[in-house]
């Protein structure tokens, strides 16, 4: 199916964090939604878990001392800090664009159609949480396939 089985199992590890993310939002909203399957955002975070499970992987496949492995760790850290860092504070505006939307009664524009997405980024526990997803689903696989 993949050519890899690095990203084989990078898309295992982010099939079971955005499963994991459907159960916790179940249990918190007492509700079974299936757009949690894809929405980005929350716990844990899928994008944590896809690139270290697949850093991971490429540890087992080349070893600690690799070059490829230390730019896996590199981009993986890009990542991270984007999804707690970058696309958090966009969801913090997104809040207070929806709320100024919500509230310009007079002359609201017909350009804002609808609420802006405000769960879009993580908080550093949800990228911890979705890295240790990504770390144990790498670690398996690589038992498995290496």
């Amino acid at each position: 199916m993949f050519l890899s089985p690095a990203l084989f199992i990078a898309a295992v590890a982010w099939m079971v964090a955005q499963g994991a993310k459907l159960l916790i939002y179940a249990a918190v909203d007492h509700k079974f939604d299936l757009t949690h399957l894809r929405d980005s955002g929350g716990m844990p975070s899928a994008h944590s878990a896809f690139v270290c499970a697949c850093t991971t992987a490429i540890a087992f496949a080349s070893g600690l001392d690799s070059e490829l492995f230390a730019l896996a760790v590199v981009m993986s850290i890009i990542v991270m800090y984007d999804a707690a860092n970058v696309r958090r504070e966009t969801g913090e505006q997104a809040k207070v664009l929806n709320y100024m939307m919500k509230h310009w009664h007079q002359h609201q524009p017909e350009l804002f159609g609808e609420e802006l997405k405000e769960l879009i980024g993580h908080t550093p526990l949800q990228v911890a949480v979705g890295a240790v997803f990504g770390v144990i689903t790498g670690l398996v696989g690589g038992l498995i396939v290496y």
